[in-house]
């Protein structure tokens, strides 16, 4: 049985004996064993972190950014092997993990332009020759905290630009599919990257705790749920870090009556449904507004039966299985929790079986019609294929869901009317807006992140958001007399 070590200072190494299991989700059996790290372990992964801060930050911007740029090839050639290490321990179709590596790759791109992100700005005679300029310097040891939907995409959307700013990165990844995150650190060595820059450790809470209470790391940056994150937001604010922490998401998607129906119908389905509804951006609300609820809840049940639910072996696998028998549980006992609750159930994900394959964690497309903003479905996240349509009469209606819905990730209008997408842009509360897009997750170059209970910390993911975060400004105000001044000032300095 394969064992997932840490990957610490340049190589594999663990001190740890206890494991737990990871498992493939198609098949529901046992493929690896994970370690499951201990203090000993966090402790040389803080030792090598702080140790190669006495050389990184002073490597040139220019340095650091030939190293990433060698890493983005590496990882261009290697993309085939990181997919499949996805796909084997997270479920997702093969397609669908080579995008979500693109995307991580985008990030990369990003960093490569680290010489450029890193310029300060500099003023002349802000006083009577006297001068004033500002930089950015990396804040130390950072910490990522990663989630399981996507186990190569969310981590490089921050160790890159963390490590770009001249600080050591601590990857702490799910333990229910680890392996690509060793895979990546192991390329980034190969890259040249010096080690012990980027550490990656394997464990549970017991780990992500020590990360939190320890004085030696000085950001976290954590996607996952709103619960944790919250937790993730008040453990590093009271250990005086800064911290981002995203959270869970309740996307909904507005159909208006002048939309094209056909284009609405399959940005609903793709992100409704694709990689098994596991997304934080997937769209798990449909609003139906006036006249077009009929036809566009018959046309979504008819699309969603013809997707092909199968393993990611298979090349013609629309969605694969969730990732675990706990959380098919769960989401099987939202969709019995919708039905108790009056909502109609249009199609029925559960209980779905693959021959040959009847042990994996498969879960259907899931439908439901008629859901209100009382109900359980409605309000809370599922994190799996189950897509409620809400009916509104009219746009106001729908946009006022949008606006008190207590999670704020994305949200996205089909329309025709230019002046009603102009009005959404404007008024959505949400921190990622689409317009007759269903998922609009920025490129690299903007920022990702939501509002309310989507996102704690004042800043979001990758752009200049990511630099900001994992760097802290320094101001500088310099003067070069000639000789001595006559003697001290005892007013507040002005031009």
């Amino acid at each position: 049985m394969k064992k997932i070590q840490n990957y610490i200072h340049g190589k594999l190494q663990c001190f740890s004996n206890n494991e737990q299991s990871v498992f493939d989700p198609s098949t529901g059996e046992e493929i690896s064993k994970v370690i499951l790290s201990n203090l000993d372990d966090f402790n040389a992964a803080i030792k090598s972190s702080i140790n190669s801060q006495k050389e990184w930050p002073n490597i040139t911007p220019l340095k650091r950014s030939r190293i990433i740029s060698k890493y983005k090839t590496l990882i261009e050639s290697n993309i085939e092997e990181l997919a499949n290490l996805v796909c084997k321990e997270h479920g997702k179709t093969l397609d669908d993990a080579k995008g979500s590596i693109t995307r991580g790759l985008e990030v990369i791109e990003f960093a490569c332009g680290i010489p450029h992100l890193l310029k300060g700005e500099f003023s002349q005679n802000v006083g009577t020759s006297i001068d004033s300029w500002s930089v950015r310097q990396p804040l130390g040891v950072c910490a990522g905290i990663t989630p399981f939907n996507f186990p190569a995409m969310v981590p490089m959307w921050m160790y890159p630009l963390s490590i770009a700013c001249g600080n050591s990165f601590i990857l702490k990844p799910s333990e229910k599919d680890p392996s690509c995150s060793i895979k990546l650190a192991e390329l980034f060595s190969e890259a040249g990257l010096p080690d012990g820059v980027f550490n990656v450790i394997n464990g549970d809470k017991n780990i992500v705790d020590l990360i939190l209470n320890s004085r030696d790391i000085s950001a976290i940056s954590f996607v996952g749920s709103t619960p944790v994150a919250k937790y993730i937001y008040e453990k590093s604010a009271s250990n005086f870090k800064r911290v981002q922490a995203l959270g869970g998401a309740k996307n909904h998607l507005i159909v208006m009556p002048d939309a094209n129906i056909e284009q609405a119908v399959d940005g609903i389905i793709g992100a409704a449904y694709g990689s098994a509804g596991e997304r934080c951006m997937a769209v798990s609300v449909a609003v139906a507004v006036g006249s077009i609820a009929d036809e566009l809840v018959e046309k979504i049940n008819i699309k969603a039966q013809t997707l092909k639910v199968a393993p990611w072996t298979d090349p013609e696998s629309d969605m694969g299985p969730v990732i675990s028998k706990e959380q098919k549980d769960k989401i099987e006992d939202y969709i019995s929790k919708g039905i108790e609750e009056g909502a109609k159930l249009i199609a029925d994900g559960r209980n779905y079986k693959i021959q040959g394959y009847e042990n994996g964690y498969f879960v259907g497309p899931s439908l439901f019609d008629n859901v209100t903003k009382e109900m359980s479905i409605y309000k809370e996240e599922i994190f799996g294929p189950v897509l409620s349509v809400v009916r509104t009469k009219d746009y106001d209606e729908a946009i006022s869901l949008v606006n008190e819905h207590a999670y704020g990730n994305g949200t996205s209008v089909y329309t025709s009317d230019g002046e009603v997408a102009r009005h959404f842009t404007s008024n959505a509360k949400i921190g990622m807006v689409g317009v007759n897009v269903p998922i609009p997750v920025p490129m690299a170059f903007h920022s990702f992140g939501g509002w309310k209970q989507s996102l704690f910390g004042d800043h979001s993911m990758h752009g200049m958001e990511g630099i900001h975060f994992y760097t802290k400004l320094k101001t500088v105000t310099s003067r070069w007399p000639k000789s001595i001044q006559a003697g001290p000032e005892f007013i507040m300095p002005t031009n």
